[in-house]
């Protein structure tokens, strides 16, 4: 599959729920969102359906996202049937890590490839902070890391939302695990929508960050592990693991966008920041195709966004980043 501007789309990001069990203060309000209602939630049934048609177009490789997606009822058979359908070689998930402990063996099993895990500090009392629940939810997290090694996820990448004034001292830190341990640190900038503007003032750039990590010591650019989409890394010499930053305000990289996203309810959303949807939810319902809408999603997919620091003009009215599964 091509969208118009020659650029192929092989990688579909999977919402599974809006839902989450942290509060992270970058990704949902404090008190939630109001979640979509059951009936409107794709089933199991209706995203097999769905993801199928995106394999028969061409679709290699998916993500499970959320929201929180381990949250989700019945995700170890979801991913089972996922990596079944034909044509898909590769499912990742992007996860807190909190339920990791007691999931992650039986995830590996069903075809889960790799992780992404989400750990914004080395602190506990910052995690409170910032994901705004109780330190017990962290403790989990790492427990969740150190269980997520055992069986065999690799590679493992560790995402941190950088934020000026909270915990943006901790780059130091963060980065030197890279010379110990096989991690894939990759630093994220802040990215704004309606719910988080209250942290213009936290923005710290890609640049900055490199910087600050190239005071440790020299670095040297490396091609990152599979996966690893719009990611820029670099590694210590001689380091087992290495250090990405995710630039989606300062390098913009939509003209390499191979990607769309199927939201919890059933829209495609053709890009992440912008406002272009199409309900597939309806179709499978009723038995229509997919293939065609897909193809009309990908004919109108935009050329790229026009996110702005510190505004929520360019962020496609999302109010949380949790609403798409980021």
């Amino acid at each position: 599959m091509r969208d118009r501007f020659g650029r192929q789309i092989n990688y579909l990001r999977i919402s599974v729920t809006d839902k989450c069990n942290l509060r992270c203060v970058y990704c949902m309000p404090v008190e939630g969102l109001p979640w979509i209602p059951k009936e409107e939630l794709l089933t199991d049934d209706e995203i097999v359906a769905v993801v199928g048609a995106f394999a028969r177009l061409g679709v290699e490789r998916l993500r499970i996202t959320g929201g929180e997606p381990t949250v989700r009822p019945g995700l170890v058979d979801l991913v089972r049937r996922l990596r079944a359908i034909p044509g898909i070689w590769d499912v990742a998930l992007s996860t807190n890590g909190v339920l990791l402990p007691s999931m992650a063996e039986d995830l590996k099993r069903a075809g889960i490839n790799r992780v992404n895990i989400s750990l914004d500090t080395l602190r506990e009392d910052r995690f409170e902070r910032i994901a705004r629940r109780p330190v017990r939810f962290y403790r989990q997290i790492l427990e969740g890391i150190a269980v997520a090694e055992a069986v065999g996820f690799d590679p493992l990448k560790i995402n941190v939302v950088v934020m000026r004034g909270i915990n943006d001292d901790e780059i130091p830190d963060l980065a030197e695990i890279t010379r110990e341990r096989a991690w894939h640190v990759r630093f994220i900038e802040v990215m704004p929508v309606g719910a988080n503007l209250d942290l213009a003032e936290a923005f710290i750039s890609s640049d900055e960050m490199l910087e600050r990590v190239r005071s440790l010591g020299e670095t040297e650019p490396v091609p990152g592990p599979i996966g690893n989409g719009p990611a820029r890394y670099y590694r210590f010499p001689g380091a087992p693991g290495t250090l990405g930053v995710i630039t989606p305000l300062t390098h913009n990289y939509c003209m390499r966008c191979n990607r769309v996203r199927l939201l919890a309810d059933g829209q495609v959303r053709t890009c992440l920041f912008g406002t272009h949807q199409v309900d597939l939810r309806a179709a499978v319902r009723t038995g229509e195709p997919i293939e065609p809408l897909i193809l009309q999603a990908l004919a109108e997919k935009p050329e790229r966004h026009y996110l702005q620091p510190g505004s929520d003009v360019g962020s496609g009215g999302l109010r949380a980043l949790s609403e798409v599964g980021g």
